[in-house]
Order: structure tokens, then sequence, then C-alpha cells
């Protein structure tokens, strides 16, 4: 896989904000050095954020986030404003881009104070400094970085001036912390045996692996190690055939009482949903949240949230098999919603539990943003995963091969999980 043809959710995601004709879209086709984005002399030419996968030299593959106008009018304004404004939630990198001839505006200190706010990268592009007349640019841009205490660069997207000293501006402020776990790299050794157990049913797509198993083979074979795959009907005999004790084995959670009678115990065992919420989400926040599922009372509203969007199956994981095994392990009465793709929720403390996908398709700080808005507001959140080990009695079992799982059972987490 080339770095071009990374998944949108291990890149990193740079948005640009600004006002209508402040020049956006022509800073994004000046990085880019394509028409990726649609430059027009209309206000509002953009008016929902435009997502583009691609590879931005030297920075490596991005997505780039094209926005509406934080000073759109009207009604559909203010429903686009709120569309841009839910865009910093998946945002590592925020560049505000300015008309340098307006300068700074209160909808742009607005928006520097929400990415203060939420603690993200910032940097400042002040755009159109080709039309400035017996001005220094350097001296504009040195008072206006003391005042917001924000790096702040001169660039001429119609000149193409400035833009490989805005690049060397973002990569200087990437969170360093993006790639902070691979999905199992880490777990394993050169030489290893790792088997992925990966059901072939209904639900699988046909033609190709999911995307958690892509991904996860290919940190596998990135780390030496070797990848056996088979499915769960397959495991045991697969097992018996092999010379050497495999280190590790991966399933999918939907088969994981089946794969767990026919693992040893002395071999570790995890799910791949497991591994994405080490690696997207917060792991100890995930227990905790499995936890809350015992505390249920009837008519509690439940969350099923996906970072996607894809076909249902008769039996969906997300929307039948996840809730009917909420209603066995509680017995209670539980109304269920559901959300996908960009769209999460406006109202988190309606809820008495957020279950989550493994957030295969979104990025980490995505991610974070969910668990952070449910974590202030004190709503258990859990991943798909983590529940499924839970309600079936796995969970210390599954959280085995981590690092942090010898913390968090000392920690008593888990003091009333079997298996």
């Amino acid at each position: 896989m080339s770095l071009n043809d990374a998944p949108r959710g291990v890149r990193i995601h740079l948005a640009l904000f600004g006002k209508r004709n402040a020049g956006k879209s022509s800073v994004i086709n000046a990085l880019t050095g394509q028409e990726t984005a649609i430059v027009s002399e209309v206000k509002g030419t953009t008016t929902d954020p435009v997502f583009k996968a691609m590879e931005i030299l030297p920075i490596g593959p991005c997505v780039i986030i094209d926005t509406a106008g934080l000073d759109d009018v009207g009604e559909l304004g203010e429903l686009r404003i709120k569309k841009t404004l839910q865009v910093l939630d998946k945002t590592d990198v925020a560049l505000l881009i300015v008309d340098i001839q307006a300068g700074i505006s209160e909808e742009d200190r607005l928006i520097l104070d929400k990415f203060k706010e939420k603690k993200k990268s910032i940097i400042v592009a002040l755009n159109k400094v080709d039309t400035l007349e017996n001005t220094d640019p350097e001296k504009i841009t040195t008072q206006l970085q003391e005042t917001l205490n924000v790096p702040v660069v001169a660039v001429s997207a119609l000149k193409k001036q400035g833009i490989k000293e805005l690049k060397s501006a973002i990569i200087s402020v990437i969170p360093e912390n993006e790639d902070t776990f691979k999905l199992v790299g880490d777990l394993i050794n050169p030489g290893d045996f790792v088997v992925l157990v990966t059901p072939i049913d209904k639900a699988a797509p046909k033609g190709r692996l999911i995307l958690p198993q892509q991904q996860t083979i290919r940190d596998i074979l990135e780390s030496d190690a070797m990848a056996i795959v088979t499915k769960e009907y397959e495991l045991r005999e697969t097992l018996g055939n092999l010379a050497n004790k495999p280190k590790l084995v991966i399933t999918d959670s939907q088969v994981f009482l089946k794969v767990a009678a026919d693992t040893p115990k002395d071999i570790l065992m995890t799910s791949f949903s497991i591994l994405f919420a080490r690696q997207k989400g917060d792991l100890t926040e995930f227990i905790r949240g499995a936890k809350a599922i015992d505390k249920l009372k009837d008519g509690d509203k439940v969350l099923i949230a996906e970072g996607c969007t894809h076909h249902r199956q008769s039996d969906d994981i997300g929307s039948v098999k996840i809730p009917r095994w909420i209603r066995q392990r509680t017995g209670k009465q539980i109304e269920f919603e559901f959300s996908a793709g960009a769209t999460f929720t406006d109202d988190v403390k309606k809820y008495a539990l957020i279950v989550h996908c493994g957030a295969c398709m979104m990025n980490r700080t995505g991610m974070l943003s969910r668990v952070a808005s449910a974590k202030a507001l004190n709503v258990p959140i859990v991943n798909y995963g983590i529940l499924i080990a839970y309600v079936q009695g796995l969970l210390t079992r599954a959280l085995e091969p981590f690092p942090l799982a010898k913390m968090i059972l000392e920690e008593e987490l888990l003091p009333s999980m079997g298996g």
C-alpha cells in the first residue's frame, strides 16, 4: 500500500477554516499543486465540508477538508457553519485562512478560541499577500503572531508565494501522538506466528477482506511476523497443524465464544475490534463503559454509533446483534438509537450508554473527540469488541495480550468480570 493508498483513518486530517472568499479553496490548490477545490469569486462556493484524501509532499498522506465560510448567512448558512464546526472534532491541524487586506475578523477570533479550547494544532495563513502595496507583510505577520500566540505565515495562493513555508509550518505542528499505538506490531516479535480468524458470512464483502483485517495483516507483515488466516470452523485444525505455537490469535468479535473454546488457554487471544479500541480510542474508558451495561435500567436510551455508513444485513452487528446481547445481559427494556458516518449526536447527555464501532474509518483525533464528549458529561462509552467480550464473559482473557491489561486489572476496573 503506497502512501496515497493509506486509508482515511490513518491520514493526518488538515482542515481549512475562514470567512467566505478568504481563499480557502485557492490555498488548498496551492498546497496540493492540483485543482482540487473549486475556486470562484462568488461568495459561498463551498457549502458543505469537502474531504479529499491525497498525498502532499513533504507532509505525506493527508485528508484535506475544505469548509464553508464562517460568515455564511441565512438559515442554510447557519446549518453550513454548524457542519463546519463539527469538522473540528476530526481535525489534526487547523488552518485559519485570513484575507490579509481584511485582517482578523470577529468570526476568525471566535474560531481561534474554539481551536484552542479543543487543543488543536493551529496555523494562521494570511492570504493574498500579493495584493499589498507599500506594506511589509513580514511586519504584519510578526505582530499578529505575537498577538494571537500561534504560528502565522504570509502566503499568496494565486502567486504560490509562501506555500513552502506553510508546508513547513504544518509539519512542525503535526501531533506527535497520532500514531501512538500500532495495531499489533508492538505486541509481537519478528518470526512470530499470528492467527487471524475471519468469518466469511453474509456480512462479509464479496471478494475482499474488511478493512480492519487488511490493516492488521499489513501491520503483522511490517513487523516481520507471519499472518495465518483461517475461518472459525477451521481454527482448531489450523492450530493443530502448526509446528510452533502462535504468539496470538485475533478474531472477529462475533465468533468470540467459538474461538475462545478452540484456542488453548496458553495462547493469547483478542479481537480486531479491541485492537482498534486501543489504537483509535481510550481502552480504559471503554472498559469502564462495559461495566456500565450492568447498571442500565428500564427506559434507558443507548446510542449505537458507527464511524462509517454501510448496507445493513438482516443480522447486522450494530443494529441487531448488540441490542440483542444487551437486552439478554440486562433483562431490561432499553431504547436504542443509531448514528452513522460523520453524524454523531448533539445530545450526548440523554444516553445512559454509548456503544461505538471500532472506528477503522475514523482517525484517532475524531474518535477521541467522541470519547471526550461522552466523558465530559459522565456518559459511559464502550467499543463493540470490548462490549461483546464483556457480555460473553471473555474480557479478562481478551485483554491479556496488552501491556495495559495488568494495570487495568490491578486498578480493579474488572472486579466482577469472568473469563
